[in-house]
């Protein structure tokens, strides 16, 4: 059997703790997550991602796929004992059969029994879900699609469809992960699956950028609005809403609507940041416009 380096899949010294293993798996999800990779592979490299955190990601597989890897190089398996060089290198897999069976049947070799003495929880499925602002403001409903493995008739690993509707509740946030019990990889020996953890991420949008629970909001303005000050209308992510925009407002100005952010258990802020806009002077009238201001007004932003 040929060697896989689950370390180098995931971009990990093998010294790295638990914590800096799961950190490297959803940096590697994020990346190559076929709902939001455009790399070639991004399935197969998903696949493989997945396969690593599923044996490093669990502190008795990792201990058993290092022992196996210790023992493999040069090494012959007779009964139990592994004869072998404590250095390797190469890669390997399972046969076809995938990580699933072989550390089912490593342990059972180990002293446990594939027909009931061996029994381990499902390994944690980490994924993303990409929401609109708005979903964060109201909450939704989305379809999330996944490939898991599972023991079909014949004991063998392989991968299934599984389709979810995902409750997404009122006031998340980026970054804030879902939990789905019962929905990661299925257990071994009769034990209970994983759970699913969904990180929130949020769809790109030009007139927001989200902050924790904060929201920043750009409203186009009239230079005679931002110049005279009055009420505008704008529209929010929680609906439309009247303004007192103050006399001389410049680009850039921040308006602060407070616990008018994300409704999270510490309600954000929303701040409108103004943008003046000019209106394009492609007509006579329009330039006449701008020829008189330029005489009348005698102003030059360059002058202190």
């Amino acid at each position: 059997m040929e060697y896989k380096d689950y370390y180098e899949t995931l971009g990990v010294d093998r010294t790295a703790s638990a914590d800096d293993i799961k950190k490297a798996y959803r940096k590697q999800v994020r990346k190559y997550h076929p709902d939001v990779s455009k790399h070639k592979d991004a399935d197969a490299k998903t696949k493989e991602i997945n396969e690593a955190y599923e044996v490093l990601g669990d502190a008795d597989k990792r201990a058993a796929y290092d022992a196996r890897g210790r023992a493999y190089a040069g090494a012959q398996y007779a009964g139990e004992q592994f004869d072998a060089s404590p250095d390797w290198n190469g890669h390997f897999d399972f046969g076809g059969t995938g990580a699933d069976e072989f550390f089912a049947d490593l342990f059972a070799k180990a002293g446990g029994s594939r027909r009931g003495g061996f029994q381990m929880r499902g390994d944690d499925i980490h994924a993303a879900i990409t929401v609109d602002l708005a979903d964060a403001y109201r909450g939704a409903t989305r379809t999330v699609n996944l490939r898991v493995p599972h023991q079909d008739g014949r004991g063998r690993t392989v991968l299934r469809d599984k389709t979810l509707n995902v409750s997404i509740p009122r006031g998340v946030t980026p970054g804030q992960q879902l939990r789905l019990a019962g929905q990661g990889h299925e257990g071994h020996g009769g034990a209970g699956p994983g759970d699913l953890y969904l990180e929130i991420q949020f769809s790109q949008d030009a007139r927001y950028r989200v902050d924790g629970a904060h929201v920043y909001e750009t409203v186009p303005v009239t230079p005679w609005e931002a110049a005279l000050g009055g009420s505008v209308s704008v529209q929010t992510p929680s609906g439309k809403v009247e303004v007192a925009l103050p006399a001389g407002s410049q680009s850039g100005r921040k308006l602060r609507l407070k616990g008018k952010g994300i409704p999270a258990a510490t309600p954000g802020d929303l701040f409108l940041v103004l943008e003046v806009v000019l209106p394009p002077a492609d007509n006579d009238k329009a330039r006449a416009i701008y020829q008189a201001m330029a005489r009348d007004l005698a102003f030059n932003p360059r002058v202190a």
